[in-house]
């Protein structure tokens, strides 16, 4: 493991999970299939209310919490129930709110590569943005840690945007989301890539 992924492991305790990460328990997930390999990595972004970087509103989201009463926007979130194994914070904390052994409810109504029901084979990440704004260098470092230790557990071999797997349903993550920057960075690190897939 290079430098970037210092702060980052494998928790020898709890199955799925990362030392290094908070932990915050989400109730929006269940079990894979048996036998679905965990091949795909879904980079998301998200911010609550849009454009607002702070706050624990996205955790509170995911753990079905929210005050929905405390923002209009938030009226439209009164029945979803979502989650995401991963959010990378705009200084580059990391929270987790799901065990990579379970599926979060990232992805929704999906399709990759000829495969439907994203959730079933994938990690959800996302970074606290919009797609009106740049990601920061805190993030990018943190992504690239997380990527290559994901890969370390699970045979990942895919990385797609939410709007690949959704097209014309979801952005994220966005214009402003470097992909040449993230992909340099991981062949900087000597680890095998993921195949970046655009959306079709």
């Amino acid at each position: 493991m290079t430098r970037r992924g210092v702060g980052l492991r494998w928790s020898s305790a709890h199955p799925g999970r990362v030392d290094g990460a908070r932990w915050v328990p989400s109730p929006n997930h269940d079990a894979r299939p048996v036998g679905s390999p965990v091949d795909l990595l879904v980079i998301h972004a998200i911010s609550l209310p849009p454009d607002r970087f702070s706050g624990d509103a996205i955790e509170a989201l995911f753990t079905n919490t929210l005050d929905c009463d405390a923002h209009p926007y938030f009226d439209q979130l009164r029945d979803l129930r979502v989650s995401a194994h991963f959010l990378i914070r705009r200084r580059g904390e990391v929270l987790q709110f799901v065990a990579t052994d379970a599926r979060a409810w990232h992805a929704g109504v999906s399709s990759f590569a000829g495969r439907e029901r994203c959730n079933e084979f994938s990690i959800g990440i996302e970074l606290e943005g919009t797609e009106r704004h740049p990601f920061t260098a805190a993030q990018y470092r943190r992504l690239v840690a997380l990527t290559l230790l994901l890969a370390q557990r699970h045979p990942l071999r895919h990385v797609a945007a939410h709007s690949d797997i959704a097209p014309g349903r979801k952005w994220d993550p966005g214009p402003h989301f470097d992909w040449g920057r993230y992909l340099a960075a991981l062949r900087a690190a000597g680890a095998p890539e993921p195949a970046r897939t655009a959306a079709r």
